[in-house]
């Protein structure tokens, strides 16, 4: 029988996007159902009754929750083909540290820094880059946060890049003068179709962003 697969999500979230890369590489077929999160489905409120939050990859009838646990769920059940994490105990530590860090850093302050204005926007920016920062000191001369080979850190940080115009433009800075190796890595990411198919446009995220900052008056 084959796994029946169906990922609910939103078109914007970065987490959602990770589990696009992480299924195009393993080459899963799955459904698509894109959720609005003003009004959830009852399928998303039955298969996340806890949080009510995208993304849920629902696998044969049962759901997974949390992209990093849905990622390296993907990764155990369909190990055959594509490792995203490192067989090595020590490495495999290593990279969901830096996929922790990703989302306790890189998320809030970046969702701030599009998202507010004057010193709150100021400080939202510095903790942003400062962040930035950490990551590409992590990545040093290499290729990709692994080594030579796309893989786990990897796919958690760059659905980010959809975001990093919004970032720049709300914030009044440059990535490619603040960050410039992140720019080359991301470069290098956006040639694997996964990963390109799988991420939002960069203008119409920023238009969104645009639109939430009208309806809360932040303009």
């Amino acid at each position: 029988m084959a796994d029946e697969v169906v990922l609910l999500s939103f078109w914007l979230s970065p987490f959602g996007m990770r589990i696009k890369i992480a299924l195009a590489e393993k080459g899963i077929n799955y459904d698509y159902k894109e959720e609005n999160l003003q009004d959830k489905s009852p399928l998303l409120l039955k298969m996340n009754p806890v949080h009510k939050k995208v993304p849920v990859l629902i696998h044969n009838g049962k759901p997974i929750c949390e992209s990093l646990i849905i990622v390296q769920y993907i990764d155990e059940v369909w190990k055959e083909t594509c490792p995203l994490l490192p067989s090595d105990p020590y490495h495999r530590a290593e990279a969901k540290f830096w996929a922790d860090f990703i989302d306790k850093k890189i998320f809030d302050s970046g969702r701030k820094t599009c998202m507010s204005k004057g010193e709150e926007t100021e400080a939202a920016k510095k903790e942003l880059i400062e962040s930035l920062k950490v990551l590409e000191g992590e990545l040093g001369e290499k290729p990709y946060f692994g080594g030579e080979k796309f893989g786990f850190v990897d796919l958690c940080l760059i659905p980010f890049y959809t975001w990093f115009y919004s970032y720049e433009t709300f914030g009044s800075f440059s990535m490619e003068v603040e960050c410039p190796k992140l720019i080359g890595w991301a470069e290098r990411c956006l040639e694997k179709e996964s990963v390109s198919n799988s991420l939002a446009d960069q203008q119409k995220v920023y238009q969104f962003f645009g639109q939430m900052r009208k309806m809360y008056g932040i303009e």
